[in-house]
C-alpha cells in the first residue's frame, strides 16, 4: 500500500460464498495490509468453502477481509474486532451495505478483549495483528483458550512460526508463505 495518499481507499473482493465478487473498501491506514486474495482462498480451501453454523472471531479485523469471507461461506456469528474508529466506521459501513446479520464489530483492543472472553467460544481464530507491534506472542496466548477443542486458529505472521511458540494443546495443520507474509492453521486437540 506505500506510495498512496493517506486516507485514498483501496478495495479487497470477497472470493467465496454468499457475497463472491463483493468489494470491501481498504483505508490506507499505517500497519494495515489486508489478507491477499490468494492467501484467502488458500485458507478456506483449507478449512471447506462451508462454515455453516461456525462462530468465528477476527481479532484484528483490519478491512475486515478474513472475517467478511467467513460470514459469506455461512459462519452462524462473526465478531470483528478492531480498536481504530476510523476502521470501525468502515467495517459497519461494509456490514450495513452487504445486509451481514450474522457479523458484529466491536471496538476493543483484542489481545484485552480475548483475555476476558469466555473459553471455548470459537470453532475458528482469524489472527492477523500488525507485524511491528509486538503482538503475535500475546495474541496466541489470548486466543488459544478461546478455541473450541477440534476448532481451528490463523495466523499471519512476519516469520513461519517456532514449534515453541505454537500454542499447548494445538497441531500446525498448514502453512506458506506469500511475499513477507508467513500464514498457519493450527488445530486444537480434540
Amino acid at each position: 500500500m506505500a506510495g498512496r495518499s493517506r486516507g485514498h481507499a483501496q478495495e479487497v473482493r470477497l472470493i467465496g460464498g454468499l457475497w463472491k465478487r463483493s468489494k470491501l473498501p481498504v483505508l490506507d491506514k499505517p500497519g494495515l495490509r489486508p489478507t491477499p486474495d490468494r492467501v484467502r482462498e488458500t485458507l478456506f480451501n483449507w478449512l471447506g468453502q462451508d462454515l455453516s453454523g461456525w462462530r468465528c472471531l477476527d481479532a484484528f479485523a483490519g478491512s475486515g477481509a478474513l472475517g467478511f469471507e467467513a460470514a459469506s461461506r455461512g459462519a452462524a456469528e462473526v465478531l470483528l474486532l478492531e480498536r481504530d474508529t476510523e476502521l470501525v466506521r468502515q467495517l459497519r459501513a461494509n456490514q450495513q451495505r452487504l445486509k451481514a446479520d450474522t457479523v458484529r464489530v466491536e471496538p476493543a483492543d483484542a489481545v484485552a478483549w480475548m483475555a476476558r472472553c469466555a473459553p471455548a467460544r470459537f470453532e475458528l481464530v482469524l489472527l492477523d495483528p500488525p507485524f511491528d507491534a509486538g503482538l503475535q506472542a500475546p495474541a496466541l496466548a489470548a486466543a488459544a483458550p478461546l478455541v473450541a477443542p477440534g476448532g481451528y486458529l490463523y495466523l499471519e505472521a512476519p516469520a513461519l512460526l517456532d514449534a515453541a511458540d505454537t500454542p499447548h494443546d494445538f497441531v500446525p495443520l498448514r502453512q506458506g508463505r506469500a511475499g513477507l507474509v508467513h500464514y498457519h492453521l493450527l488445530q486444537r486437540n480434540s
